[in-house]
């Protein structure tokens, strides 16, 4: 058993939003089984720096020189190791745009690698490609871009979580089976009128990927995906990176939707966490200066944003406070992906996945499943 004391613990009120508590005392072995004013294990002084639910990334390519799309087991291990780091007890690795051969290996590893317990725990796929518009490819290579196929989904309904689709491209269909297999369908790489748009997210299609970026954009005459996006009850997802999406975008965006509409992502690539020089995404070079990611063309790709600092821009763009922050890196991607009951709040009876951070987002230590990433900061209790 552990307890974390002297720490500003995150906490959902009687009404399920979160707030600062001071004061309290988490107890967990795998699941948290009571928040107290008394220590009852081995004790962890998280020395005035916030405690919350482990973070969920639903949508992240790659990092530590590793890529979800990597013929290497190893691959996906090199993820999970460093994501904790970053704050991240679960996440969705997710797919590029390739030969379905090359898919189908991908989510035949993940698949395996959802039975592993070392490091960030992997909770399913988001398939993103080969079902888009050749329009709005971004960094997809279009050469693999297909018509939509459930039967090839329908094969990996176990694994996949997330489906990233241009509505445009589809019948509307392919979405209720999607949901019939609890997969959720997502809007992204799209050229779609706000009228097709709007149409598919009232048929089920109620996610956005990485909101503003690969998609038709909003017009005052014509406002496309993006203004069916902030104009129905779509969760959207946002790269924060203020690369993407604009400080002022990211500000508009949290002032239209409800908080619980919204989904902080990093969408990172292998450069993440390696700083600048060459790197590779999908088989295409990708060159890294800074905060910026680009092909050879200068198309810009995925991030090398960690989502700890992801959630760290927002809060300072938007004005939104930590604890409310916190919700859409950790509730609101936990009910949408249907598991709020185990993860995604500090609650008892759920498990004991939980991130602590300093004022400045720094991540001082992360506990997946009760277990923490460094044991050399928990003493025992006198």
């Amino acid at each position: 058993m552990t307890s974390i004391v002297n720490g500003r613990l995150i906490l959902p009120d009687d009404e399920g939003n979160f707030k600062i508590c001071a004061g309290k005392v988490l107890n967990f072995d795998e699941k948290i089984f009571s928040i107290s004013d008394s220590a009852e294990g081995e004790i962890f002084d998280a020395e005035n720096n916030f405690v919350a639910p482990g973070f969920i990334n639903v949508h992240i390519h790659g990092c530590a020189g590793a890529d979800t799309m990597d013929d290497d087991l190893n691959a996906l291990k090199k993820m999970r190791e460093f994501l904790p780091t970053a704050g991240v007890t679960s996440f969705l690795p997710t797919t590029m745009t390739m030969s379905l051969e090359k898919i189908s290996a991908a989510l035949t590893r993940i698949r395996r690698h959802q039975k592993i317990s070392h490091g960030a725990k992997i909770l399913g796929a988001h398939l993103e490609g080969p079902f888009i518009s050749k329009k709005y490819n971004g960094a997809q290579d279009e050469k693999f871009i297909i018509p939509a196929d459930f039967a090839f989904v329908e094969k990996f309904s176990d694994v996949i979580k997330i489906v990233t689709v241009a509505p445009e491209e589809i019948s509307f269909d392919f979405i209720d089976r999607c949901r019939e297999k609890n997969i959720v369908v997502s809007i992204g790489h799209s050229a779609a009128t706000y009228e097709i748009a709007a149409a598919a997210i009232e048929r089920g299609a109620k996610h956005v990927t990485h909101l503003f970026n690969a998609q038709s954009p909003l017009h005052h005459r014509k406002p496309g995906v993006v203004g069916a996006a902030l104009d129905t009850d779509a969760v959207v997802e946002i790269i924060a990176d203020n690369v993407h999406v604009h400080p002022v975008a990211q500000r508009l965006a949290q002032k239209i939707k409800p908080r619980s509409q919204i989904v902080l992502i990093t969408d990172s690539i292998r450069a993440c966490g390696l700083g600048d020089g060459l790197s590779e995404l999908g088989g295409q070079k990708v060159f890294v200066n800074g905060n910026f990611a680009t092909l050879e063309d200068g198309t810009l790709v995925g991030s090398v944003a960690t989502l700890n600092n992801v959630l760290k821009n927002f809060c300072a763009n938007t004005g939104l406070d930590i604890a409310s922050g916190v919700e859409l890196v950790t509730k609101n991607p936990a009910v949408e992906l249907k598991i709020f009951d185990s993860v995604g709040s500090l609650e008892v009876g759920k498990v004991a996945d939980i991130t602590i951070f300093d004022d400045d987002f720094n991540v001082r230590q992360t506990f997946i499943n009760g277990e923490s990433i460094s044991r050399q900061k928990i003493r025992r209790c006198s």
